[in-house]
């Protein structure tokens, strides 16, 4: 099983910051050609990225590229420079419905064909709720090749809605943002894919980061994006299960395997059922026990 718990994003433009960020505990690194690359800078951002996974083809198995959006200008200068390096996965901005993502796999294939890379090898992260589009196609994408994980953002949303803030007095997000994230949920369980937290902005705030990273996997959520290497060890440690969940999950299957025909058993004070066999056979999935 691939590792998906932190997703550490590095600037297209600087090699420093790529190396500094290939160089950390990141399971997955994003070389962004979208936000964090200026208009004028694309074009040489576009070559510094395929020289960097070129020269780094021993780490390719956690590099990825956030290309720009697949109606805009420059999404396919992106794939035409990026994809002959063979990055692994494409993270996929502000796609509008299903058939961007199938679009985006056509031209995938096209790639991986034209660079003799396996067909079907790229994977791709949406980006799903940056659109007011998106939000309504969000539950749309089951089956779509390629896709295996999904995460929200707030900010390009807020945008496109024409609001000043995204934040409550409370600092929380408003409703429709919180909305965003559950849907991004639920669209990710509903396509069999991964769902990944978006940032924690203040790369500083290491107590709320910790926080909401264990609450957001209490919730379902299998990572999280980072801005900053100084995130990656607490995200980490935040999606992956402790000895004692490990060992309790263990204790419920066998539980279960001991008791073939049950559908509920009594254990120390409370009724398990199927959905609780479930749940720790996921548990034991993800550190790669069965």
């Amino acid at each position: 099983m691939i590792k998906m718990r932190s997703w550490l994003f590095a600037p297209g433009d600087s090699e420093r910051k790529m190396e500094k960020a290939t160089a950390s505990n990141a399971d997955i690194v994003i070389f962004d050609l979208e936000d964090a690359v200026s208009e004028p800078e694309k074009p040489k951002a576009r070559t510094r990225v395929a020289s960097f996974l070129k020269a780094n083809a021993q780490h390719r198995s956690k590099l990825w590229v956030r290309i720009n959006p697949i109606q805009g200008p420059h999404a396919l200068a992106d794939l035409a420079a990026v994809m002959p390096a063979a990055p692994v996965g494409i993270m996929f901005p502000k796609p509008r419905g299903r058939a961007d993502a199938e679009l985006l796999d056509h031209y995938l294939t096209a790639f991986e064909a034209a660079a003799g890379t396996e067909i079907g090898s790229t994977q791709v992260m949406l980006l799903a709720t940056e659109m007011p589009e998106s939000m309504l196609a969000i539950g749309s994408y089951a089956g779509v090749p390629r896709i295996v994980a999904m995460s929200w953002g707030a900010e390009d949303l807020a945008t496109a809605l024409g609001a000043s803030d995204n934040r409550g007095d409370y600092g929380g997000y408003d409703f429709t943002y919180e909305l965003a994230r559950s849907l991004c949920l639920v669209g990710a369980a509903a396509a069999g894919v991964a769902a990944i937290e978006t940032i924690h902005g203040d790369f500083k705030d290491e107590p709320g980061l910790r926080k909401r990273a264990a609450a957001m996997r209490r919730a379902g959520w299998r990572g999280m994006l980072a801005i900053h290497p100084a995130q990656v060890d607490v995200i980490n440690e935040a999606f992956s299960p402790s000895a004692e969940e490990v060992a309790a999950a263990q204790e419920i299957v066998d539980l279960f395997a001991a008791n073939p025909g049950v559908g509920t058993i009594g254990h120390k004070g409370a009724m398990l059922d199927r959905p609780h066999l479930a749940r720790a056979k996921q548990l034991l999935a993800s550190v790669g026990r069965s």
